[in-house]
């Protein structure tokens, strides 16, 4: 396929450079002159302008920082740049209202669209074993599969335009909230006198036994590859954790869900990533509740 890449940073890139390798004809863009000059040492050609990459593309993929750039750049001449009928792939984490927004103006513009955001981070992006979550048709699922299958292990088809972003945002606001509680019963069991070995036997194999505990413990030792034994270098970022549950604060409100743990879990992120957690692995959070006890 013809692919416009557009959006060149820690995790586009790389996913990019799967497409190349995979036999794809890749056009990337990006704003900042360190991502081109990045892109084209892996690579991966690249274009002066977004408009020029989406030129004859048949895929318009965008992996953007937040929802305001994807509208900006789909208001500000992509969508009159790309061929009609070409499929506008949004691969950033946004509002869910933000997504069928972009949907809307994309298909009013003659196009075809998909939002996909991704779980995985830098390193499933690099190894090709992301996670994509999809809002589409099934027609335009089954176009993209294809290219999905090359940046990720498993696509999942979630619904209609915005569903994918739905589906993100559920599953990180679970996330922080499982990592919270993970890193407040090592903290407590630090304060019991439980080494950490042996209260991760225990939840792993027990009824606490969860991915924040199992692949991504928060303290070092137990689980030899989690960021914890690497001082808590992401990973996934605090300040993409504070994020992604800024997201699902919103659409708890806006569908007035009596939420309570997703809008605190919110608050604590926010706090964390206000100081040097925004660096950090989001399984950091543990730091943070130390410095807070007593």
């Amino acid at each position: 396929m013809k692919i416009a890449f557009l959006g060149l940073g820690h995790m586009g890139l790389p996913m990019a450079v799967n497409l190349v390798k995979a036999g794809h004809s890749v056009l990337g863009f990006d704003v900042f002159p360190a991502a081109l000059e990045a892109a084209t040492r892996q690579g991966v050609p690249v274009a002066d302008s977004a408009e020029a990459a989406a030129a004859e593309a048949e895929v318009v993929l965008t992996m953007f920082p937040s929802g305001k750039h994807l509208l900006e750049a789909y208001r500000g001449g992509l969508l009159t740049a790309a061929p009609a009928g070409s499929l506008f792939l949004d691969c950033s984490t946004i509002n869910v209202d933000e997504a069928r927004e972009a949907a809307g103006l994309a298909v009013a513009a003659g196009h075809r669209a998909a939002d996909a955001p991704v779980s995985g981070g830098v390193v499933g992006a690099e190894a090709g074993s992301l996670t994509f979550m999809v809002g589409a048709s099934a027609e335009e699922f089954a176009v993209l599969q294809p290219i999905l299958d090359v940046m990720g292990k498993r696509a999942v088809h979630c619904g209609s335009n915005g569903a994918g972003q739905a589906a993100k945002i559920c599953n990180n606001m679970l996330l922080g909230i499982s990592m919270i509680g993970a890193a407040e019963a090592f903290v407590l069991g630090e304060k019991l006198g439980l080494e950490h070995q042996a209260l991760y036997d225990v939840i792993s194999t027990a009824s606490g036994q969860c991915w924040s505990v199992t692949t991504n413990c928060p303290v070092p030792g137990p689980v030899p590859a989690s960021p914890a034994n690497r001082d808590y270098q992401p990973g996934f970022a605090g300040a993409l954790m504070s994020k992604d549950l800024g997201l699902a604060l919103n659409a708890v409100q806006s569908t007035g869900v009596a939420a309570e743990l997703g809008p605190l879990a919110a608050a604590i992120y926010a706090r964390f990533a206000a100081g040097e957690g925004a660096g950090r692995d989001f399984s950091g959070i543990i730091t943070d509740i130390r410095d807070h006890s007593n």
